[in-house]
């Protein structure tokens, strides 16, 4: 969340950043009148605290002396301030509790060079590697959807996985699923030289959802264990973040650097009838995810090298591929600067995301309590979080049996693949 400090002395700086996404302003407004009533509020019951207790000290001593009538009256007026001062402590207890609320729904302050704009359209491309998606660079036998592809060659499986489970889930078969699994082992072997391989807890408790942002303000999108008060991770992100959650790390130790294989659960509410067919958007699905807690100067190279990491990959798949560099107004709410791959897929005639590369300041460690000792210094700071997806498999899959269809009809395995697949080269 944003710091309630900055809020107080730099208000103006504050709002005109929130105005560049242009959500949260009513949200700050309403902080910042909560927060000074709060504080007056503070003040008065400290004042009437500090009275309560001159007043005991001047009644003990009156009846050291002797003087009961007088004490008995101070006694009165003690009583009368201690069920005021109590009044006061309660509204400033409500007012700081719907100030924190507040502030839990309130985005993240964008980085001063994240470019601006008001959606996806205003997206800049920062690069595209490949044919991109001219019609004419694509063969026609390329330009066949994945679910018909799995269908013909038995490695997918979506008739059976919505009566398993309902629409929107899916079920890979065969070397369609052989498939999945080589991409999460090649994405976790491909940056085990820096990242600690977790495998985390894959439902949460509440404060872990709170502590990336992911509630309150999207709880809709969220699945809930209700019976347990449990939640199913959307992301490995969620746990990873909260792996330090109230703990104190050493600055020598950062960057702490991790990275974990998990199912993701997402509810995808309000999505449907939109890009609902075959695996473009789903229910549950398969990804690894690398993570780093920082200090705020080393940040922006371990931002780079995330991104690095993430668009080699999708590099050495074969896959044509662009880069996008997020405005304002298409951040993610806990993010400052992020940067999206996305996959041309010639099946479908898409560009799909397939990695979110985001750096997310001291946001989602204030929510989650998660400081550094620095070597120089005293006290404690704030680390920054960052994480993209090394690889999330079913765009990924769908993107790559499109795109590596020969004329034939099979699907040649990309060579960074081959270690993962049993000796199989091609997929018929």
């Amino acid at each position: 969340m944003i710091d309630v400090r900055r809020i107080r002395t730099d208000y103006d700086a504050v709002r005109a950043a929130l105005a560049r996404r242009g959500d949260g302003t009513e949200e700050l407004d309403r902080v910042h009148e909560l927060d000074q009533r709060a504080r007056q509020v503070s003040s008065q019951r400290d004042e009437l605290r500090a009275r309560v207790n001159a007043l005991s000290k001047a009644i003990a001593q009156l009846r050291r002396d002797g003087d009961a009538s007088a004490a008995e009256a101070k006694q009165a007026e003690s009583r009368q301030l201690g069920d005021t001062e109590k009044a006061l402590a309660a509204e400033a207890d409500e007012l700081s509790g719907t100030v924190r609320d507040l502030l839990l729904r309130i985005p993240n302050l964008p980085a001063d060079d994240a470019p601006d704009g008001a959606g996806p359209d205003d997206n800049p491309v920062v690069e595209v590697v490949g044919p991109g998606d001219d019609p004419a660079a694509w063969g026609e036998h390329q330009r066949v959807p994945h679910w018909d592809i799995g269908s013909q060659l038995g490695i997918l499986d979506l008739e059976r996985a919505v009566k398993l489970s309902g629409a929107m889930f899916t079920m890979f078969r065969g070397q369609g699923a052989t498939l999945a699994r080589a991409l999460c082992q090649a994405a976790l072997d491909r940056n085990s030289d820096a990242f600690e391989e977790v495998r985390p807890p894959t439902v949460v408790l509440t404060e872990t959802m709170v502590s990336t942002g992911h509630l309150p303000k999207f709880i809709d999108d969220a699945y809930h264990l209700e019976r347990d008060d449990l939640w199913a991770i959307p992301t490995a992100e969620v746990p990873l973040t909260s792996l330090a959650r109230d703990e104190i790390l050493a600055e020598s130790d950062l960057p702490m650097r991790l990275m974990a294989y998990t199912p993701c659960f997402r509810r995808e509410a309000g999505s449907a009838g939109r890009d609902t067919r075959g695996l473009l958007r789903v229910h549950e699905f398969d990804k690894v995810e690398i993570l780093a807690y920082t200090t705020p100067e080393q940040a922006p190279a371990v931002h780079r090298d995330i991104l690095a990491r993430a668009e080699a990959l999708i590099a050495d798949l074969g896959l044509t591929y662009r880069v996008l560099d997020l405005c304002t107004g298409d951040l993610g709410n806990s993010a400052a600067r992020t940067f999206d791959i996305e996959v041309y897929a010639p099946g479908v005639g898409q560009w799909l995301e397939v990695s979110s590369v985001s750096w997310f300041s001291d946001y989602q460690a204030r929510r989650a309590n998660i400081r550094y000792r620095p070597a120089e210094g005293k006290g404690t700071e704030i680390v920054h979080t960052l994480n993209g997806s090394a690889l999330a498999v079913p765009r990924v899959w769908a993107a790559l049996v499109e795109t590596l269809r020969q004329p034939d009809g099979s699907v040649r395995i990309p060579e960074v693949l081959l270690p993962y697949m049993r000796g199989a080269v091609e997929i018929r």
